[in-house]
């Protein structure tokens, strides 16, 4: 009889060895479920939320992150091979965009200084590096498709028609991009691009380069000068040039992009690239 209550309290006592095993084990997989809440929760607080945008620019409601302005001078149509390397040249531009950075492309209108918008909205991302836990990657990737990348596409491929006209207004035209997008406290901060698809022949009343030389002195000695003075606030400026010129009387480029160098970095700009568009002149 002892024997048997000997292993019947044996038995009772690893029994309760079991359940604190059980008690233990449950309480290490509770810490760390609450640990993996905890970590959640301390990613989500130190993690900044995407911004607010707004539904028809795309922009974040505090303004763009970048900026880069294009300015189309379509006053003659450009041949097949230039159309197709300014698209080419566009859309990579467009992918290149930073996240919240702002593409406004416009055409130039003697009419208009400000010059016609075409498109104007921010890139809102492609969703590329965010985390499921606080974003929505495949949305995002879906407003960067539907309302950035695919809209400016079926513009390129439409064909810029051209706008024949008697003046050519290009600095006027910068001025106004500028003052639009380049100027203000807000700007200060921002990344600046600027690039202008033109022969890049400014021609009006106050200053022309179809007729005299081509010296920046020249320009600086007419009231054009001072008149279409302003600050590019070190925004970085590419041109595609067209050259039409061809066949016509002997033309100095080399001296016309030195001119515009000069221009452009009396304006506190900087002329970064200058390439000659294919198949023009």
């Amino acid at each position: 009889m002892a024997r048997q209550r000997r292993s019947r309290r044996g038995s009772r006592r690893g029994g309760a060895g079991g359940d604190g095993w059980k008690i233990a084990f449950g309480a290490v997989l509770a810490l760390i479920a609450f640990g993996g809440l905890g970590a959640v929760a301390w990613f989500s607080a130190t993690v900044a939320p995407p911004p607010t945008l707004d539904a028809e620019t795309l922009c974040p409601e505090g303004g763009p992150a970048a900026v880069t302005v294009v300015l189309l001078d379509v006053s003659d149509d450009l041949p097949e091979p230039a159309r197709l390397q300014v698209r080419t040249r566009l859309l990579d531009l467009a992918d290149a965009m930073p996240t919240h950075g702002l593409l406004e492309l416009r055409v130039l209108s003697p009419d208009d200084a400000a010059g016609r918008v075409l498109f104007s909205r921010c890139n809102p991302g492609t969703g590329e590096g965010l985390s499921s836990l606080t974003a929505n990657p495949e949305a995002v990737r879906r407003t960067w498709d539907e309302g950035f990348r695919q809209p400016l596409t079926a513009l390129l491929e439409a064909g810029l028609p051209a706008a024949p006209a008697d003046t050519s207004p290009i600095m006027r035209a910068i001025q106004r991009a500028a003052l639009d997008h380049f100027d203000g406290q807000a700007a200060a901060a921002r990344e600046k691009r600027l690039v202008v698809v033109s022969d890049m022949l400014e021609n009006t009343p106050a200053y022309s380069q179809y007729a005299g030389d081509l010296t920046f002195a020249r320009f600086a000695a007419t009231p054009a000068f001072q008149d279409l003075r302003t600050d590019l606030a070190g925004a970085a400026v590419t041109v595609l040039y067209v050259q039409r010129r061809s066949g016509a009387a002997p033309f100095d480029t080399g001296a016309h992009i030195a001119f515009w160098n000069t221009w452009v970095e009396t304006m506190r700009g900087r002329l970064v690239e200058a390439v000659k568009l294919q198949g023009t002149g």
